[in-house]
């Protein structure tokens, strides 16, 4: 299988700034292992759009997979009683 492209969106790098430090280091691990299996078996296709949710402890990483192009584009990280609310 070939190893997708990480794409964050720049309002992300302002999710992760409340979030403590040792959460973030889980966060990006997860994010990171996403370039070579977008679909791990923890991860949920949410209802009503594109979208798929993996969850990191109490938070959650929103992200879409674009399979044209090879990439995994990062939407949002947040709380998981936040991170669903537009």
């Amino acid at each position: 299988m070939a190893s997708y492209e990480v794409q964050f969106r720049k309002s992300v790098s302002k999710d992760l700034d409340p979030i403590p430090k040792r959460d973030v280091q889980r966060i990006i691990a997860a994010i990171a292992a996403l370039a070579d299996n977008p679909r791990p078996p923890q991860a949920r296709k949410l209802t009503g759009s594109e979208k798929y949710r993996l969850r990191c402890g109490i938070y959650r990483v929103l992200y879409e997979i674009r399979d044209g192009v090879l990439v995994v584009c990062i939407v949002k990280v947040g709380h998981r009683k936040d991170v669903y609310r537009d």
